[in-house]
C-alpha cells in the first residue's frame, strides 16, 4: 500500500464548539511532518473512526500568520469541507504549535479558510 516508515505524527482528539470535557463535536487533528499517501491517512482517520480526522501540512507563512495544508477525513472518505474540524485544527496550531499567533490560514480544497482569535474564543469565515 505504499505506507510511510518510521514516521511520528502527532495527534490530538479535540471536542469543537464546547467548553466541557468529553461534549461536542469531537475531532481528530494530525500534525504531519510530510505529505503522507492518500490510503495512509484514509487508514489513520479509519482507525480514529470519529466523524472527522484532520490533517495539517505547514506550508510556511504569510507574514505572521502560520500557513498549513489542510484535508478531512471520514472513517471511509476524504469530504471537502468540515468546520468542526478546521476550527479543532485551528485551536491545536494556536495553542500547541504558534501560541503567539493571532490567526493561522489554511489551504483546502474549498479553497482559503481563516481561523482568528476573538477574545477567548476563535472565528471562522466559511467560503
Amino acid at each position: 500500500m505504499g505506507w510511510v516508515e518510521n514516521v511520528r505524527i502527532p495527534l490530538f482528539q479535540v471536542d469543537a464548539f464546547t467548553a466541557v470535557p468529553f461534549a461536542g463535536n469531537p475531532a481528530a487533528v494530525c500534525l504531519l511532518p510530510q505529505e503522507l499517501p492518500e490510503a495512509l491517512m484514509q487508514a489513520i482517520a479509519a482507525e480514529n473512526n470519529l466523524s472527522e480526522t484532520a490533517f495539517l501540512l505547514p506550508q510556511g507563512s504569510q507574514g505572521e500568520v502560520p500557513h498549513y495544508g489542510l484535508r478531512w477525513f471520514t472513517p471511509t472518505t476524504e469530504v471537502n469541507l468540515c468546520g468542526h474540524a478546521t476550527l479543532a485544527s485551528a485551536y491545536v496550531l494556536l495553542t500547541e504549535v504558534h501560541p503567539e499567533a493571532e490567526r493561522v490560514a489554511f489551504s483546502t480544497r474549498s479553497g482559503l479558510l481563516q481561523v482568528r482569535r476573538q477574545g477567548d474564543r476563535l472565528a471562522m469565515d466559511f467560503p
